[in-house]
């Protein structure tokens, strides 16, 4: 993120390979809260544990 500004190739491939085309996937989608929620500091509860 820091050289981005300077030279933006290597954030573009960084970002180009976590993208998905499963935009439908609940288990991706879930993947994805899960995440945001670690890197909060909340890891009490996983999207997995809930009942559907």
């Amino acid at each position: 993120m820091e050289r981005s500004p300077i030279k933006d190739t290597e954030i573009k491939f960084l970002l180009k390979e976590a993208l998905t085309d499963k935009i439908n996937d609940r288990e991706v989608y879930m993947k994805g809260i899960d995440a945001s929620y670690r890197y909060e500091g909340y890891n009490v509860y996983k999207t997995e544990d809930l009942k559907k």
